[in-house]
């Protein structure tokens, strides 16, 4: 399956926030979003999702504008991890799981066996079963962070869209995170992850976009798209990029201090 987007302006009636943005994701393969706060990665996800109309162009999944997909079937397709956390009930982490299988149930009807058992291996997948019990709202924000991600692994996508997840997290759950969505992808999963940290990018091996200036300003492998001079001219700092060790080829970015 594709997601597509193609010549596409976005944002809103009275302002313009992206212009001529063409990019291509694959289940399989990740994608990550560069950029500088206010950039635009947030309005080029919800025009993904379908909340933002475009401007101009197209989005397309499988062949078919976006717009002609019902909103069930879009559901089945592609899933969201918002930055956002906080639920206004406290619902257990199981069942904040289970929600992840509205998109599969008919109006009115319950959670059926299958469904459950999907949630069940979801929590596995991600190894937090020992959390299914707990009340969502009393979790730390890297539990919390888990437990949306199994949710939006219940609707059994096949994109998973992630809005900076690793936000307000620690440097331990930052990593968790990064862990999983390695694993995700290896499970034909294609992934479009918006991140303000480029050695995220680096460790998962990942495509980047970088969004500069109004558009996708550069695009492509991140071990060729991320240099010291492209981050420069982005954040505007002065970062050296190394390998990690003698062992790994795996690149790291070093920030150079005045």
């Amino acid at each position: 399956m594709l997601l597509k987007i193609h010549n596409a302006t976005l944002g809103y009636p009275q302002k313009e926030v992206l212009k001529n943005v063409s990019l291509e994701l694959h289940t399989d393969k990740t994608t990550c979003i560069l950029g500088k706060n206010g950039a635009g990665k947030t309005t080029l996800f919800k025009s993904v999702l379908g909340i933002l109309p475009l401007l101009k162009g197209t989005i397309s999944l499988d062949g078919k504008n976006i717009g002609e997909w019902n909103r069930r079937q879009f559901a089945r397709a592609v899933a969201y991890v918002p930055q956002a956390r906080s639920l206004p009930f406290p619902f257990t982490v199981f069942d904040v799981v289970l929600f992840g299988r509205t998109a599969h149930l008919s109006v009115f009807s319950s959670p059926r066996k299958k469904d459950r058992m999907i949630a069940e291996e979801c929590l596995e997948k991600l190894q937090i079963t020992y959390l299914k019990d707990r009340v969502f709202t009393q979790l730390s924000g890297g539990e919390q962070q888990m437990v949306i991600v199994a949710r939006a692994l219940a609707q059994q996508p096949s994109f998973l869209i992630m809005d900076e997840p690793t936000s307000s997290l620690d440097f331990g759950n930052q990593l968790k995170i990064i862990n999983q969505v390695n694993k995700l992808k290896n499970d034909s999963l294609g992934i479009l992850m918006a991140t303000h940290s480029p050695d995220h990018a680096f460790m998962c091996e990942a495509d980047v976009a970088v969004i500069h200036n109004g558009m996708i300003w550069k695009q492509g492998d991140s071990k060729e798209v991320i240099t010291e001079e492209v981050l420069k001219d982005i954040y505007d700092v002065n970062v050296k990029i190394c390998t990690a060790s003698a062992e790994s080829s795996r690149k790291i970015c070093l920030p150079v201090l005045d």
